[in-house]
């Protein structure tokens, strides 16, 4: 039996609040996760503790993100974003007053936490109020702007404050002054997300009226096209994360300065915002699975020219190019796990996901920082792109997953 039909304010407006709440919260964390390495690196820091640096962004959500869909099961959207925003302010706020490379982890360990609490409670929302297949995947693509636009906003904003507030108060560019504001700017950005989330409505729990019993997370596991579908995340978020590790050492070894770099960043993620801008207009003619196994194909080849690329120019149609590809595979993963998986768990089944791409996230810095120290970036794109083109074959693989059976078309 179906559960009451919930009143809610008109979707544009409702999405429109909760794309602007994720933008000033993710761009919190992609700022530090820009700024922080960058001013280890000044420290005199080597790859290998930067490669820590951005493994601690993902390791709190490791831990928090399976309670973290539980509990936005239970609590819906506010009380999770709160908390967040909390969090965020709180770590960033601590870099401002002490930027040295401890508190620099420990702002990394909030901020990561709060972005990925957040985000699971807003797509779970989201999620919920779309009422088909098409409408979920337009959804999605609006949604996913928020990322890719914070991914812009918040590395461009902190590259240029790093780069100029230091001598517009006396000192010289890319001081110590300098980093100190970009933080305090962070730092402002999640009190915004607030002021957009706090008056969201709720949709009702659907967990305790549905569920009864104890469930385990991992049970989720026994459908073969999940497991699928996180594998496929997996390897497009991996290539994510070989782009934003790489761009800041590549370019720091190159003499770029912090607003190029922040600049470069900037492009891949307006291009990953452009492309997501047509998904919606294009959903009705997309399939999932045929997204992201072009996806990855076209990431191959984009990670064997890249290191080919020496100027600020030619990293730059790179990183366009590139963030055109992956930008456009969210919507399809986010579409396809709301529909294989129950309603009532789709926030157990967003931290599952979050959890499995974060455990990597928290390994493969490390990973990476140890690769390019000893063989260079260029290999570490190279064997990367390599492997994420061997397992497109995984995500052709879930063509039949959103297809009827035999049985359903004949009746």
């Amino acid at each position: 039996m179906s559960g009451p039909v919930v009143q809610q304010a008109p979707m544009p407006f409702a999405l429109a609040r909760l794309i602007a709440g994720q933008v000033c919260l993710h761009a919190c964390m992609a700022g530090m996760r820009m700024s922080a390495p960058l001013l280890a690196l000044d420290q005199g820091y080597s790859p290998l503790a930067v490669g820590v640096l951005l493994a601690l962004f993902a390791l709190t959500q490791v831990f928090l993100a399976l309670p973290a869909g539980r509990y936005a099961d239970r609590h819906g959207l506010r009380r999770p974003v709160g908390f967040s925003v909390i969090a965020a302010v709180l770590g960033t706020g601590l870099a401002v007053i002490l930027p040295v490379f401890p508190v620099l982890c420990l702002a990394a360990l909030l901020t990561g936490g709060a972005t990925g609490t957040a985000s699971i409670a807003l797509q779970r929302h989201a999620g919920r109020a779309a009422t088909n297949a098409l409408e979920l995947k337009r959804v999605f693509s609006w949604l996913s702007i928020g990322p890719a636009t914070s991914n812009f906003v918040g590395p461009f904003a902190a590259g240029m404050l790093i780069d100029h507030a230091g001598a517009l108060i006396g000192g010289r560019a890319g001081d110590l002054s300098g980093y100190r504001a970009a933080f305090l700017l962070l730092a402002l950005l999640p009190l915004l997300t607030w002021w957009w989330v706090r008056r969201m409505p709720d949709l009702p729990a659907e967990s305790q009226l549905r569920v009864g019993g104890s469930r385990r997370a991992l049970d989720l596991l026994r459908d073969p096209a999940l497991r699928r579908l996180l594998l496929v995340n997996w390897f497009l978020s991996s290539c994510w994360d070989v782009h934003t590790f790489v761009l800041p050492v590549l370019g720091h070894e190159r003499g770029l300065s912090a607003s190029v770099i922040g600049t470069l960043l900037g492009a891949f993620a307006v291009a990953a915002a452009l492309v997501r801008l047509m998904l919606p207009l294009l959903a009705a003619h997309l399939r999932e699975w045929a997204v992201m196994a072009g996806a990855m194909v076209l990431t191959a080849l984009l990670f064997a020219l890249y290191p080919f690329m020496y100027s600020a120019w030619s990293m730059g149609v790179c990183s366009v190019l590139l963030g055109l590809v992956l930008g456009s595979v969210q919507p399809m993963i986010m579409s396809m796990l709301h529909q294989i998986t129950p309603r009532e768990r789709h926030g157990e089944a967003l931290g599952l996901r979050l959890m499995s791409l974060n455990a990597s996230s928290v390994l493969m810095p490390l990973l990476f920082g140890a690769v390019g120290a000893l063989v260079g970036v260029s290999v570490l794109f190279w064997s990367v792109g390599l492997t994420v083109g061997l397992g497109s074959r995984t995500a052709w693989q879930l063509r039949p997953s959103l297809e009827p059976p035999p049985d359903d078309k004949s009746s």
